[in-house]
């Protein structure tokens, strides 16, 4: 498979700023799937790009500066995860009673929500794994070298969470 448009080839970033200036919108999406909230995105998009910042002619000069980022973004995460242990969810607050405005979309609008949601309830590493996977299609040697574990835990990590998603899809569609 070939990477993705939006990644910038390590020789056309010569500069700190530059590489945030081309990447944290990019930073700041993956982020967001990993973390769920807006707020934590941002704080672990900032968190990363502040561990980079001391260390960026070494690492940018080993060349994927992408993996560093997000692998400190998911450690970011997993890190705040950690401190507060888990976090029980509660029900969506109800809608005020109006129509929607595109009814045509809800069905798609409802199945997002749903995988969010579900996606939601899976561990950290598992929730980077299957985004890593899927919404930026990575090999598993890319997951690993980010996640920084081997290939055989990232294939783990992702076939356990589709295991798990599975399960609850069949338990809520019952």
């Amino acid at each position: 498979m070939s990477e993705p448009a939006s990644v910038v080839a390590p020789s056309a970033v010569d500069t700190f700023e530059d590489y945030v200036a081309l990447r944290s919108a990019s930073l700041l999406r993956f982020a967001y799937l990993i973390t769920r909230n807006t707020d934590d995105a941002h704080d672990a998009v900032q968190e990363a790009l502040t561990g980079l910042y001391p260390r960026w002619k070494q690492i940018s000069s080993r060349g994927d500066v992408d993996a560093y980022v997000r692998r400190s973004i998911v450690n970011a995460h997993v890190s705040s995860w950690r401190k507060v242990r888990r976090l029980f969810p509660t029900a969506e607050p109800e809608a005020s009673g109006r129509a929607p405005s595109v009814p045509d979309a809800a069905d798609a609008l409802a199945d997002a929500d749903q995988a969010l949601r579900l996606c939601g309830e899976l561990p950290p590493m598992q929730r980077a794994a299957v985004v890593l996977r899927y919404y930026e299609d990575r090999t598993f040697a890319e997951i690993a070298d980010i996640l920084g574990c081997p290939e055989g835990t990232a294939r783990s990590h992702v076939h356990r969470a589709l295991i798990a998603l599975r399960a609850r899809l069949e338990g809520v569609e019952r």
